[in-house]
């Protein structure tokens, strides 16, 4: 059946009237009733009389709206399930972090996301700044976040935000008080390292020309290295957003010098057009 003759025949029995139905369509009364007439050949039953005056449906034809109707709301809901998708994306939001991001800024941003969205699905996976592009650049996540950019392909890149490095010292260390730690201050100091091959210790450990530190611990996680600083165990030069978002006690954050480029970027696969979803929730990490 033709969608027009049904989108007739659907206007004229919410109506009760061509004239008006035809006002409602955008069209004649008399192509109304032409159309009708034509449904009424292809069903092979009347669908209206004149009672009185007045256009009154058939049994049938009350039948056969009950079924038209059930079928308007289907395509209405079809319509509703493409608004959202389209508006919102999938309705799940998937998010690669490197670790010293996932455990610091993640909880508070996800914090702001869920105000908005308190229904959509999100799934936060992490790994290192290499494995994080290629999940973006393969689609497996919506959004990369990482500190390190690197040659792979099929990426679109953000600068997020860059911050000069800190060094964190226990309290009541000998350069507490310090105004500003430079980087032979931490001659013969036990110095707390990420792990060899992390991007951000090359960035840290170039700042350390000549190099006099004791590099007797590394740690995979920025985190871990905070607990460990407070615990006495040595110092380090970390990237001030997570030191701040740990919020540790025992710990003493002072300025750094030379300067130590913390940067973090945003990613997302090339020729993307983001969701909803993906725009709030970097948003979100705005400011942070």
């Amino acid at each position: 059946m033709r969608w027009k003759l049904i989108e007739t025949f659907r206007a004229v029995m919410l109506t009760r009237s061509m004239t008006v139905a035809a006002h409602d369509l955008h069209t004649s009364q008399p192509n109304v009733s032409r159309a009708i007439g034509q449904l009424e050949a292809m069903v092979g039953f009347p669908l209206f009389v004149r009672l009185g005056g007045r256009l009154t449906p058939t049994p049938e034809a009350e039948a056969f709206f009950q079924s038209v109707q059930r079928w308007f709301l289907g395509m209405e809901a079809l319509a509703d399930s493409a608004r959202q998708i389209r508006e919102v994306g999938s309705g799940t939001l998937r998010i690669g972090a490197v670790a010293s991001l996932a455990m610091s800024v993640m909880p508070e941003a996800m914090h702001a996301f869920r105000l908005r969205y308190p229904d959509a699905s999100v799934s936060i996976h992490t790994g290192d700044s290499a494995t994080v592009a290629k999940w973006t650049a393969n689609r497996y996540v919506d959004l990369g976040l990482v500190t390190n950019l690197d040659d792979t392909p099929g990426l679109q890149s953000t600068l997020w935000a860059e911050e000069n490095g800190v060094c964190i010292v226990p309290e009541g260390h000998r350069l507490a008080g310090r105004a500003v730690v430079r980087s032979a201050d931490l001659d013969d100091e036990t110095f707390i390292s990420l792990t060899q091959g992390d991007g951000t210790r090359a960035v840290v450990d170039a700042a350390f020309v000549p190099d006099r530190r004791r590099l007797t611990l590394d740690a995979p996680y920025s985190a871990v290295i905070c607990r460990m600083v407070s615990l006495g165990l040595g110092v380090s030069v970390l990237n001030p957003l997570v030191v701040r978002h740990l919020d540790l006690a025992g710990i003493q954050v002072l300025p750094f010098e030379p300067r130590v480029n913390f940067v973090r970027y945003i990613l997302m696969a090339q020729q993307q057009a983001p969701s909803v979803l993906m725009r709030v929730f970097v948003e979100c990490l705005d400011g942070m």
